[in-house]
């Protein structure tokens, strides 16, 4: 993968990563802003503030004006907010390259915010909150962060309160967009058919955007002590669950260490975890293990989709295999597969713009440093069945369970009494 990356003189960081045999360009903005820069007076004006983009500028004063110049070359088009980024994206045929930098420059720079449309917009949000909190699937791993963090940033939702979302106004956004919103703190990336002469290009559309003093966020605070659950009640068919350890954060040495461990556990369909839930004993559609490395803090979490009246023998099944994989050391065939697995997959994730996108601008907007794909296989390799077996006896430790779970229960001390390993 061939990339280069350069920086404006406004402190704007660009990588362009030119692709043969495609006519089609992504064109990817992050900022370094979520919903863990936020106060609890103002949590969820980050996701806010990104729907707003959306709805009007200067040049394009509806929200109807601008969809439409996308919608009529064919574009897909999105924006996202996470606990430490917010993303915009066009991904676009090139000839229209020029269309998407202006797009995403206008609405970066000369969005209105106007008070009419903020109004409207927290309808929507609202409405979104709603989707959200009658999904249990998605709902469920808010509440896993939830109960690990608590009342931090990192512990409370990307929306947001719907008390807040209705009493933000037009001065507020306007502070967090001027505190946020700097050219120093943002990567734009280009990936397709493109040439290497893009950073004039980049320059015409992005000269305006003003750098500043940068604010970063509070750290995240951890102090568990014993095991810990979280139980929503809700009538539902099924119980959702999130069961996992506190791990480490993005920058740790041990984190590929850990990503193979979760592929043995539950990373895909012959996994230890998959064949012996859904398999074998038949209690989840859904199972999978997967990690979170945030830069200053992680976690390792099964999720799972179970029958209310299995959920305890579902409980018992997963930390069973935490206690085995902790006490019985990994044989190399099933390291070498899950090592084989990640590549596979990282591979296949990167044949297309903007997952090529994705990969090099979040890892320079996060740490300001670029791992090529070849050079996280060749960490990925050095990983040893002594590594995995180290690790997990280091997680998989009774005072770092959690147990978040949205089911027809009222009480979680039956839930507290089994989390044992």
């Amino acid at each position: 993968m061939d990339f280069k990356k350069e920086t404006l003189s406004n402190g704007l960081r660009l990588i362009s990563a030119p692709l043969t045999n495609t006519k089609i360009v992504t064109v990817l903005l992050l900022v370094g802003v979520g919903s863990k820069y936020e106060t609890k007076k103002v949590n969820g004006i980050s996701h806010f503030l990104e729907h707003l983009f959306f709805k009007g500028t200067k040049k394009r004063p509806t929200p109807l004006k601008l969809s439409q110049v996308l919608d009529r070359v064919g574009s897909e088009y999105n924006a996202f907010t996470d606990k430490e980024v917010t993303g915009f994206y066009i991904k676009i045929d090139s000839r229209h390259l020029d269309l998407a930098l202006d797009v995403v420059s206008d609405i970066l720079l000369y969005s209105k915010f106007t008070p009419a449309e903020i109004q409207k917009e927290k309808g929507v949000i609202i409405e979104e909150i709603n989707l959200f909190q009658d999904t249990p699937i998605r709902q469920v791993g808010e509440s896993f962060e939830q109960l690990l963090y608590g009342d931090q940033p990192a512990g409370w939702e990307i929306l947001g309160t719907k008390e807040n979302i209705l009493s933000f106004k037009r001065t507020d956004l306007l502070k967090y967009f001027k505190t946020h919103y700097l050219a120093n703190n943002s990567v734009l990336c280009l990936s397709g058919a493109i040439n290497n002469k893009i950073k004039s290009k980049i320059q015409k559309y992005f000269s305006n955007f003003e750098r500043g003093a940068l604010k970063d966020k509070n750290k995240v605070k951890e102090n568990q002590t014993k095991p810990e659950s979280l139980v929503q009640f809700k009538k539902t068919d099924q119980t959702h669950l999130c069961l996992g350890v506190r791990t480490y954060d993005f920058f740790h040495p041990d984190r590929y260490v850990l990503k193979i461990l979760a592929i043995i556990l539950g990373g895909n369909k012959s996994s230890r975890l998959f064949t012996i839930v859904r398999d074998r004993y038949g209690l989840a559609y859904y199972i999978r293990t997967t990690i979170e490395t945030y830069t200053d803090s992680g976690y390792l979490v099964t999720q799972a989709g179970v029958d209310n009246k299995k959920i305890h023998q579902a409980i018992k099944l997963v930390l069973a295999e935490y206690k085995k994989i902790k006490n019985i050391k990994v044989g190399q065939a099933e390291l070498a597969k899950a090592k084989e697995y990640i590549k596979g997959v990282s591979l296949i994730n990167l044949e297309t713009s903007d997952e090529i996108a994705s990969f090099l601008a979040a890892q320079e907007i996060l740490t300001r440093k670029i791992l090529t794909i070849e050079e996280q296989f060749a960490a990925i390799d050095k990983v040893t069945t002594r590594d995995v077996e180290r690790v997990a006896r280091d997680i998989f430790q009774p005072h770092k369970i959690n147990l978040a779970l949205i089911g027809p229960f009222q009480s979680k001390e039956n839930f507290i009494n089994l989390l044992k390993i």
